[in-house]
């Protein structure tokens, strides 16, 4: 079931009642279901089994995180441009004033940062991701505040550090450093939604924050081994001059282990299905990444057919109860 259909199955009972404030919700929801399958096909897939109400909340987390993302990633736009944008929607976090947000959403659009249709669009609806933000609960809504506050100032570190549009990492712990403030902040925040309200969890809180950064950074070096060849056509070297390749892939291998045992351990203390499946489809779907990326070269995808079979492991290992042969940990 596609996040879209789900959000309709969800929507049905609340257009029988004919109630409108039933009516409206159902229909920010969907707008923001609508807006996160233009964006993220991964997030889009990996949400709706995520219990409510942190599947709204990670909604709402992501396409904030994408908004700043966005405007880091801006193509179109210099570096100060980029700065300044970057500042004014930290500003609007700290005090998101409708009028305000409605005209900045507005100059984003008649200026984009980039070409990306879905973004944009994204973009123009920011109005309605930060209300329902502002419209969470007091603690969900600190949580994700606080940490898309301090991914805005990481990545407004590195902008900085843009010379001609092109932004250059220097060794191994700079890498690192990218990585923590696009993704490892990321992992954090996630982890802090999971734990909120859910005092089953405790006993595992301090285990799940220690990896809960190399959970992020290991997707983020995937991805950045995927992508090395179009990243570099657009101004972005995210691979250090010096580093040995094999370096950066045991780098990705450990902290994907570490991913491991960070659902590992989620699985053991009986976490809930949802945020088994958010938590473990990502690191399945990198594991398998990252050894298509070695054997053949940067730009090599997952099929659709290849995704559809490493769903389907996942369904049936968690149906019988057993990650074993999942090879989470390494053994692959």
């Amino acid at each position: 079931m596609t996040a879209h259909s789900a959000g309709a199955a969800l929507a049905a009972p609340f257009f029988e009642r004919g109630d409108e404030a039933h009516l409206m919700a159902v229909s920010a929801r969907e707008r923001l279901e609508d807006l996160l399958e233009k964006t993220s096909r991964t997030f889009a897939l990996s949400i709706p089994p995520l219990p409510e109400p942190t599947r709204r909340e990670v909604t709402i987390a992501y396409l904030l995180f994408r908004v700043a993302d966005t405007l880091e990633d801006a193509t179109r736009w210099p570096r100060e441009r980029k700065l300044e944008e970057l500042a004014v929607f930290d500003a609007l976090l700290i005090d998101p004033d409708a009028g305000r947000v409605q005209s900045v959403a507005r100059s984003w659009v008649e200026d984009p940062p980039l070409e990306h249709a879905g973004y944009v669009e994204l973009l123009g609806a920011s109005p309605t991701v930060i209300e329902a933000w502002s419209g969470l609960a007091p603690a969900a809504r600190e949580l994700i505040g606080t940490h898309t506050r301090r991914t805005i100032a990481g990545m407004s570190g590195f902008v900085e550090r843009e010379r001609s549009g092109l932004l250059q990492l220097s060794n191994i712990e700079d890498l690192r450093g990218y990585c923590y403030a696009v993704a490892g902040i990321v992992g954090e925040m996630l982890t802090e939604l999971f734990l909120l309200d859910r005092p089953g969890l405790d006993p595992i809180a301090g285990e799940l924050r220690r990896d809960a950064a190399c959970f992020g950074e290991a997707l983020q070096l995937v991805n950045i081994l995927k992508d090395v060849s179009g990243d570099a056509d657009e101004g972005r070297n995210f691979l250090p001059p010096d580093a040995d390749p094999s370096e950066v892939f045991a780098l990705a291998r450990h902290d994907l282990e570490l991913a491991g045992r960070y659902v590992t351990r989620l699985f053991e203390q009986q976490a809930p299905r949802g945020i088994l499946e958010f938590t473990l489809m990502p690191v399945l779907l990198a594991w398998s990444t990252l050894d298509r990326v070695a054997e053949f070269g940067p730009g090599e995808k997952l099929t659709r057919p290849e995704v559809k079979e490493i769903l389907k492991r996942m369904e049936t290992a968690l149906d019988e109860g057993d990650l074993g042969g999942l090879g989470l940990c390494g053994a692959r």
